[in-house]
């Protein structure tokens, strides 16, 4: 039998590969027969040797390594001068780094003055800004216990500021650590102590007076025009107020005074790499300081005339804003709008940590007040829907001109001329803020645009119509989206305001929609435009993608939840239901954190967050199959594993042009896939709601007091990709070039945030909550700000993402060296008497062993070693020592250093480099059923050097032959136990050999067996069980670094395991067609524009039902029920890409 393969018969029938070892093994029961079993002469040569693999270890972040001082990177000079009139000439002093290890370089469009990376040489830099020397410190800052007495109630009140509300175990700790035994603490100093005298002298300084920053909270009222239907009467002013909100020119002045400016990036640059594969050079996206939209901002920036009289370097402060609105307990109805603001001149994995000190809440947005309805229905003639409407109307209003208030003349000011400020590196320069991003969801989205909520055109960065949505990911589809670009139409909006508050027209009257015109626009002035427009900002273009809500809380939930009604309407809808929520029960977990234990009803849904439905996305290919009929079963695996495909690259950390290539073609493919799946599965079913659909809608009518008879039938619900969240899809390729990678500005680093007003509201009177939200909010920061002058500033300690990996995550991995579970191998033996598991255990770990010491590679993997070499393997008391876990590091393709945890009870399996010659598939798959560490030698030729071993008793797991998978196929790689007659179906293997940890999910469809390994309890089954999974599916899509494993585009993985996967890619692709698989229709794969067309003719216009809209709408109103995160976070095409 080959080691790197298993057949379905050998791993299912166990009647035919019993040999003679197994008969024995059967019968020998006592001690004396175990022994000889262990001991006896190996029947067969031991074969399964994975191929070395050697690991990267982490380098700094950019680190280049082959940077010369005495030959700098070549330069490209700057174009010559010319006397032509009207010509405006840049001088460029570009800057190209040398490639390092990794084959990434960066290049500067100009010579940069300061790197915080360190990855420029400092004489490389250039030297054109003056440098100011003297110290600078924050105005009315002193070191502690300022403004406290002393530093005994300094760090009590510190502590209490701090850390989190609810006082655990770990707080305590912390308390008893950071105070209690801290050389400057007395308890004396707390005679007469008072908790609120000590938090009025945090507020105001010893003198009586408050302590006063340029950046602090301020309160202010806004006013909105409310229309009153009559030409005669003005408008209704109505002041609302609530609006807390810090000027956003003094926070960027705090920020860039503070101790985290030293990490800031204020030259842009391209990213670069020279794949070490094939020397071809891609772009790199990943941070919003390497994008094409920052580089183009800074080219702008510099035609820009200078300042008079002002030499100073110009560098941009990239503004990023989130704003979500949240609920602050889990009970009642307390609320909060808060915008926060983040510099995209930090690296994004520091802003995306929630203690790093990179997030600022810069306001408190006011919600629309209940007593504005005593204001509309004293209004004459307006009827029930114009009611909502006005309603509506006040609240787009509210939002503008809540903006309008932070965009103050200041702000403008520095936006159009720059701000001096003196920068880490103790130079002063010129900064101009620039405002990228906005993250937000789809209702606020639609706030930011000034349009309809799912109007016509209902998409914020186009003017698409939502009747061409079901064009989705063809050829027209995305020129439509390029060619019709969302442009404010301010002249038809001023029109329709005239309208509505010269001619007494309603806010949805017909003469206000003719003049709004085509848009789906509402007659509301964009602040944004209004006041950024004439300098250069897109306020459409800033509305950036939303993965969690639009894609994860978005069009997967509404997938998923459809492919649960296809369930319930197949017959024994509810078994099938029940078998799939069995099913989840038992994925295995994976990580730490990474794919948690599913709840007891996954179906149901409740109380899910974001990363509940990433998870049930990442393991729901097992999961669901079989459970539909074989047809429609086909079209729902290959439909799944498009989806988690797109998902994984949509979510890449760093992205090349290759990727971006290949996310492109994936999302094509996925359209198509979805189209066929409503076309053809959805289309065979009569679909209705779920119970937990049918109970809301029947909750929601009583409230509303128009339940009826009728409301009690399930109401028929279809499948629906003609929504804004299935369209967006299509803009995520653009929006990285644009601004970098999701991750970058996600709305899920907002919701993180929203966890630090979570920690302060129970803090709180629980009266006017922004406002004291607001107060604490100020008294972290000026404990930071002390911190900070005393050199202990907490955004150091608590923001590791940029700091070099522990010395420890440099090793290839990490097992224990305690003695504290010896075990004896003779009577590990007998207690294991019979045991397939042991058998050969001694002859086998003493051959691993002589590998190991004399260094043989995988070419001696035949070689069988006589009994005199074996006795020449001595292992002291004949002892080894079990610990209960490993740890294995390795660098991501993202060049971070992570680890996976190994332990044989709870993530037992792993993947190796595959031993085989030429390798259909790049892996090899074991279970660690044990870790053992043991000293030893080698007895006899001179002088005897002891060594310490690390082994791994492991069970092998092969690929089955008979099945095609690989991402052509759409389909996960399938494994299964190898046969216990097989000399290696146990084994040890080296640690070092481990690449990381695998996530193998059952194929339940498969269903469990003995076929491998007899009947019986054995040390291969955990927990007492009596038989195993027949076939494993290994889970490809579980983090974004797993998946790229099986590509060969992960930047910062080692060059080697890339080439062995890409040699297995052309293996693949150079197999002829009748042997590859393709698409159910018949079909490579790719989407035919032609055979779509004549489709997409059929289809029509008007697609959507009413149907079909209430179940967006119910989309909608799913995500607000529960907290978005939880208790917590080549250029081939697409036939290349196949194992």
């Amino acid at each position: 039998m080959s080691p790197g393969a298993a057949t379905d018969s050998e791993a299912r029938d166990l009647g035919h590969l019993q040999d003679s070892n197994n008969q024995q093994s059967d019968i020998d029961d006592n001690v004396e027969n175990t022994f000889r079993d262990a001991l006896e002469e190996p029947s067969r040569p031991l074969r399964r040797i994975p191929k070395p693999f050697q690991d990267v270890p982490l380098l700094d972040e950019d680190t280049n390594h082959s940077d010369n001082i005495d030959d700098p990177p070549p330069q490209n000079a700057g174009p010559p001068q010319s006397r032509i009139r009207r010509v405006l000439l840049t001088l460029r002093d570009m800057l190209q780094t040398s490639f390092n290890s990794l084959g990434l370089c960066r290049l500067y469009p100009r010579r940069p003055t300061f790197e915080p990376d360190k990855f420029i040489p400092s004489l490389l830099l250039s030297k054109t800004c003056p440098t100011v020397t003297e110290e600078f410190d924050p105005p009315g800052i002193l070191p502690p216990p300022y403004p406290l007495p002393n530093m005994s109630i300094y760090r009590l009140i510190s502590w209490m500021n701090s850390g989190s509300h609810q006082k655990s175990e770990t707080e305590v700790a912390r308390l008893v650590k950071e105070v209690l035994l801290a050389d400057d603490f007395d308890i004396k100093h707390l005679e007469d102590f008072s908790v609120r005298k000590s938090l009025r002298e945090l507020d105001n300084d010893p003198r009586g007076r408050k302590i006063e920053f340029p950046d602090d909270w301020i309160e202010a009222n806004v006013t909105i025009k409310i229309p009153t239907k009559s030409k005669e009467d003005d408008a209704i002013h109505l002041s609302i107020p609530g609006l807390h909100f810090r000027p956003l020119t003094e926070v960027i002045r705090s920020a860039f005074a503070d101790i985290q400016a030293s990490a800031f990036h204020l030259s842009p640059f391209r990213r670069l790499w020279k794949d070490p594969l094939n020397n071809k050079q891609e772009r790199i996206f990943d941070e919003l300081y390497t994008s094409d939209s920052w580089l183009d901002a800074q080219d702008e920036l510099q035609k820009l005339p200078k300042e008079p009289g002002c030499s100073l370097e110009r560098v941009i402060a990239g503004l990023m804003f989130f704003s979500d609105a949240t609920h602050l307990a889990n009970f009642g109805t307390a609320k909060a709008w808060p915008l926060y603001m983040y510099f995209g001149n930090l690296t994004k994995y520091t802003r995306a940590a929630p203690k790093s000190g990179a997030c600022h809440l810069v306001g408190f947005l006011p919600s629309l007040p209940d007593s504005v309805k005593d204001v509309l229905n004293i209004l004459p003639r307006i009827s029930k829907s114009g009611m909502a409407a006005l309603h509506t109307h006040c609240r787009r209003e509210l939002f503008h001109g809540c903006w309008d208030a932070l965009l103050d003349k200041d702000f403008l000011l520095a936006y159009r001329h720059g701000i001096v400020l003196k920068c880490a590196d103790g130079v002063f320069r010129r900064v101009f803020p620039r405002l990228f991003t906005y993250s937000a969801d789809y209702p606020e989205k639609v706030l930011i645009a000034t349009i309809k909520d799912m109007g016509l055109c209902p998409c914020p960065r186009c003017v698409t119509p939502k009747n061409m949505f079901p064009f989705l990911g063809l050829l027209k589809d995305m020129r439509n989206r390029m060619e019709n670009l969302r442009v404010y139409a301010k002249t038809s909006i001023v029109k329709a305001r005239e309208y509505i508050f010269d001619m007494g027209n309603t806010v949805d009257g017909t003469k206000v929609e003719q003049a709004l015109g085509d848009g789906s626009w509402v007659p509301v002035l964009n602040s944004f435009v209004e006041k950024l427009g004439p300098l250069g900002l897109d306020p459409f273009r800033m509305l950036v993608v939303d993965f969690m809500h639009e894609c994860e809380l978005g069009t997967w939930k509404a997938l998923f939840i459809h492919l649960v009604r296809i369930l319930y309407a197949l017959p024994f809808g509810n078994q099938l239901v029940a078998t799939l929520d069995s099913r989840f029960r038992q994925v295995p977990t994976f990580g730490n954190g990474v794919i948690r234990a599913f709840a007891d009803n996954t179906s149901e849904m409740k109380k899910m967050a974001a990363r509940d439905f990433e998870d049930i996305l990442q393991c729901s290919i097992p999961v669901f199959e079989g459970l539909f009929p074989t047809s429609h079963d086909m079209i729902v695996q290959s439909l799944l594993y498009r989806f988690a495909q797109w998902h994984a690259l949509a979510k890449l950390r760093i992205h090349s042009d290759s990727t971006l290539g290949f996310l492109e073609e994936t999302f094509k493919i996925l359209s198509k896939q979805l189209r066929k799946f409503r076309d053809s599965t959805c289309a065979a079913f009569v679909t209705v709601e779920l119970p937990k659909e049918k109970a809301a809608r029947q909750k929601k009518l009583v409230k509303s007091n128009n339940a009826s008879p009728e409301s009690s039938v399930p109401r028929v619900k279809k499948f629906n990709i003609s929504t804004y969240k299935y369209h967006a899809m299509g803009d995520y390729v653009q929006t990285i070039k644009l601004f970098g990678t999701t991750d970058s500005f996600t709305t899920q680093i907002g919701e993180l945030a929203h966890r630090i007003l979570k920690v302060f509201y129970p803090l709180t009177s629980k009266q006017d909550a922004p406002a004291q939200l607001a107060k604490h909010e100020r008294r972290r920061r000026v404990l930071r700000r002390v911190a900070e002058v005393a050199g202990t500033s907490p955004s150091i300690n608590e923001s590791p993402a940029d700091s070099p990996a522990p010395s420890s995550f440099k090793d290839h991995h990490s097992i224990a060296t305690n003695q504290n579970e010896p075990v004896s191998l003779f009577a590990f033996l007998q207690d294991n008497s019979g045991d397939p598991a042991v058998k050969n255990f001694i002859p086998k770990l003493r051959d691993h062993i002589l590998y190991r010491l004399n260094k043989l590679d995988v070419s001696h993997c035949d070689r069988t070693f006589t009994d005199e070499e074996r006795n020449s393997v001595i292992i002291p008391n004949n002892t080894v020592y079990s610990v209960q876990m490993m740890r294995v590091h390795y660098t991501t393709y993202d060049m971070r250093r992570e680890y996976d945890t190994i332990n044989p009870r709870s993530h037992p399996d792993v993947m190796v480099l595959s031993g085989e010659t030429s390798p259909r598939h790049p892996y090899w798959y074991a279970r660690v059923l044990g870790v053992y560490h043991m000293d030893t030698w080698l007895q006899g030729g001179g002088r005897i050097e002891k060594h310490h071993l690390e082994v791994l008793h492991v069970r092998w797991l092969a690929p089955l032959t008979s099945h095609r998978s690989g991402m052509q196929r759409a389909r996960l790689p399938k494994v299964a136990f190898v046969d216990e007659s097989d000399y290696d179906a146990f084994g040890f293997l080296d640690p070092g050999q481990v690449i990381r940890g695998a996530h193998l999910i059952p194929a339940f469809a498969s269903g469990r067996g003995t076929s491998s390994l007899r009947h019986g309890k054995s040390l291969a089954r955990p927990n007492g069980e009596l038989d195993d999974w027949e076939v494993y599916c290994v889970g490809i899509f579980v983090d974004r670094d797993m998946f790229l494993c099986y590509t060969d585009m992960g930047v910062g993985h080692p060059v080697a395991l890339r080439r062995i996967v890409r040699d297995c890619l052309s293996l693949q692709s150079a197999a002829p067609v009748e042997a590859m698989d393709v698409d159910e229709d018949g079909s490579d794969g790719e989407d035919h524009e032609q055979e779509e067309q004549q489709w997409m003719d059929v289809v029509g216009a008007d697609e959507e039902s009413e149907d079909e809209i209430e179940d967006e709408e119910d989309e909608e109103e799913s995500e607000d029920e529960c907290d978005d995160l939880g208790v917590e976070v080549e250029e081939e095409s697409d036939n290349e890409f196949s194992f």
